[in-house]
């Protein structure tokens, strides 16, 4: 099972998914992404761990 879950949304709908076995990997894609998709208004980008009940690592933007 890949361990982290990274999504992608904007507004209400989910744009991109991945799933890594590696923390260190879906850290890179989530850093990734918010360059790459940050400046659309509406955007929200999270890295959950689903190994520990789907808890959220990281969010952004840092609010949402």
């Amino acid at each position: 099972m890949d361990r982290y879950h990274l999504t992608l949304s904007i507004g209400a709908r989910t744009i991109m998914r991945g799933w890594w076995s590696d923390e260190a990997a879906a850290e890179r894609k989530y850093t990734r992404w918010i360059g790459e998709r940050g400046g659309v208004d509406g955007t929200r980008i999270a890295l959950t761990d689903e190994a520990d009940g789907g808890r959220v690592l990281k969010s952004w933007p840092e609010d949402s």
